[in-house]
């Protein structure tokens, strides 16, 4: 009787042992799928990164603020140069200023996620706040890069249809504005910074991107070969005119010193006399993510199409 027992005991507790294996089974593959539900892994330049599928509090500490906001990001803090753009302080109204310098600031704000380029320094203390994300500057192209942008938001489908609509008004663009100056037109970037003149290539804000990439409007061939390596060239006022295109796009800030353009150098330039300067504000002028893309697209279509 007492080996009957034993041996009904034993079976008991085997099916018992079995239901509750299930049960645990059941409730580590419910949790599992909640967890890869809640995160992403994005394939980032320096490998693989687990980030939030829809991240709530989003630090920038570079030049990507604009495409998150474009892609409706939550920002909660950004880059001096980001709050700097009069452009976007209506989105930006209650986003702290961050640096990488100060750490305290960015852990007081909570960041699920933070993006930054590749120079950034202490990555690693970053990445003990917040899963962080980091990008060469110009590394892909302006297009590409939002694209990425919109993967690590897991907007990737968001972010191609903007680049596919841009590139369509684009080449509309391009067309009307080369039936307009020429096919042979060339257009010069100009900026007065910190007391230096600088001219800039295809690839470094300011309109570049859309000028040179999206307009394929010519550069100076001697622009063209002074900015190969560094992507800008600095030079002094008095050489100016030898770098100066049909067109000149002079970025500039009203507080900076601009006495260059006082100079009868200056005054002297074929494009100038012409009147065919057109003076952009620097400070919504820096970037080339899809709200300031857009902007500069808009205000060279009406520039060179007189309207």
């Amino acid at each position: 009787m007492k080996k009957t027992f034993l041996v009904i005991m034993a079976a008991f507790l085997l099916i018992l042992g079995a239901c509750s294996s299930q049960t645990d089974n059941k409730d580590s593959k419910s949790d599992g799928k909640k967890a890869s539900s809640d995160k992403i892994t994005y394939q980032s330049e320096t490998g693989p990164v687990e980030v939030p599928a829809h991240p709530k509090r989003i630090v920038v500490l570079s030049s990507f603020a604009g495409n998150v906001m474009a892609l409706g990001g939550n920002l909660v803090g950004v880059d001096s140069w980001s709050k700097m753009n009069p452009r976007f302080d209506e989105k930006l109204k209650g986003v702290e200023e961050v640096s990488e310098e100060n750490l305290e600031k960015i852990i007081e704000l909570d960041p699920d996620l933070i993006i930054a380029l590749s120079t950034v320094k202490d990555v690693g203390k970053l990445k003990s706040i917040a899963p962080t994300v980091t990008y060469t500057y110009g590394k892909v192209d302006f297009l590409q890069q939002h694209i990425e942008i919109g993967k690590l938001l897991n907007k990737e489908k968001e972010a191609k249809a903007w680049v596919d609509d841009y590139k369509t008004r684009a080449a509309k663009a391009e067309k009307d504005i080369k039936a307009k100056i020429g096919e042979d037109a060339s257009v010069s970037v100009i900026e007065n910074f910190d007391k230096q003149l600088y001219v800039f290539g295809d690839h470094w804000g300011r309109g570049t991107e859309v000028l040179y990439q999206s307009l394929h409007l010519k550069m100076p061939e001697k622009v063209q070969k002074m900015v190969e390596k560094d992507g800008y060239y600095a030079l002094s006022s008095e050489v100016l005119p030898e770098y100066a295109g049909d067109y000149l796009i002079v970025s500039k800030d009203k507080k900076s010193d601009n006495a260059f353009q006082e100079t009868d150098t200056y005054k002297n330039i074929p494009a100038v006399k012409n009147n065919h300067a057109l003076e952009v504000n620097q400070k919504e002028f820096y970037f080339n993510d899809p709200l300031t893309v857009d902007y500069q697209l808009d205000t060279f279509k009406a520039y060179f199409l007189g309207k």
